[in-house]
């Protein structure tokens, strides 16, 4: 099957779908400038940083945690990230009328900025923290105002809460957000395209395991081989936003 053949056959599955799942993963959005954590130059490749990235870390240092913490996930790269053309695919998809549900792995809020409404982020968002006291709520200018963010919630014992934050991203240790409510989405859509996703990381990556193979089609859009390649009913290796906006318009 040629490229152009590729997308014409996705094009025909998005076109005769029903109800749409769609799973993303960091290959989604290093097209934004955003690096792959995973990759052999990934900021995962440093151990001691990856280890910082835990609940048990957070919450015995949480004043060391939050500077490296901002390294990996508040650089000026992420921050000012913008959608990139298959963010803005998937919006104009769901603009088209399609229900497409997205569940992504990455916390860089992007799906949303491109125009997307229905997106379950099971790892969190790097773009909000809380107070684990009070369960005040912070946006990224807070966050970013301070090197160790504190909570300015007025108690009712007069003056600030001052309780260090913790950002609404799913640390290691910590378990994922939304997951039954993916398992649902698996079993019930005609259609589950995975993008920039290696489909390696547990439990999410076990998501394509739960269709129902009689009457939902499995479509992977992913530079690298995913272990669930041999049983897709269309794989194509190649850039996100060189393939999606085709056949998002070839659809409508």
């Amino acid at each position: 099957m040629t490229w152009s053949t590729e997308i014409e056959e996705l094009a025909r599955l998005l076109q005769n779908s029903g109800r749409i799942m769609v799973l993303t993963g960091a290959g989604m959005s290093t097209e934004s400038g955003i690096p792959d954590f995973r990759s052999e130059n990934g900021v995962w490749q440093d151990h001691t940083l990856l280890e910082a990235m835990s609940d048990e870390y957070l919450r015995r240092y949480p004043e060391a945690f939050w500077p490296r913490f901002k390294s990996v996930f508040l650089r000026p790269e992420y921050v000012q990230a913008e959608p990139n053309m298959g963010h803005l695919a998937l919006a104009a998809l769901e603009q088209l009328g399609k229900p497409v549900s997205i569940y992504t792995q990455n916390v860089d809020g992007l799906h949303q900025k491109a125009g997307s409404r229905r997106v379950f982020e099971v790892h969190g968002s790097a773009k909000r923290a809380y107070c684990p006291v009070c369960g005040a709520v912070y946006g990224l200018d807070h966050v970013l105002r301070e090197d160790v963010p504190r909570c300015h919630a007025f108690t009712m014992k007069g003056g600030d809460c001052d309780h260090i934050l913790y950002p609404d991203t799913v640390l290691f240790g910590q378990p994922v957000r939304h997951y039954e409510r993916a398992l649902l989405a698996a079993r019930e859509c005609d259609l589950l395209l995975v993008i920039g996703s290696s489909l390696t990381v547990e439990p999410v990556a076990s998501l394509p395991g739960w269709i129902d193979r009689q009457r939902t089609r499995l479509a992977i859009i992913n530079l690298d081989e995913t272990p669930y390649d041999d049983v897709a009913d269309l794989v194509i290796h190649a850039k996100v936003g060189e393939v999606l906006p085709r056949a998002v318009f070839s659809a409508a």
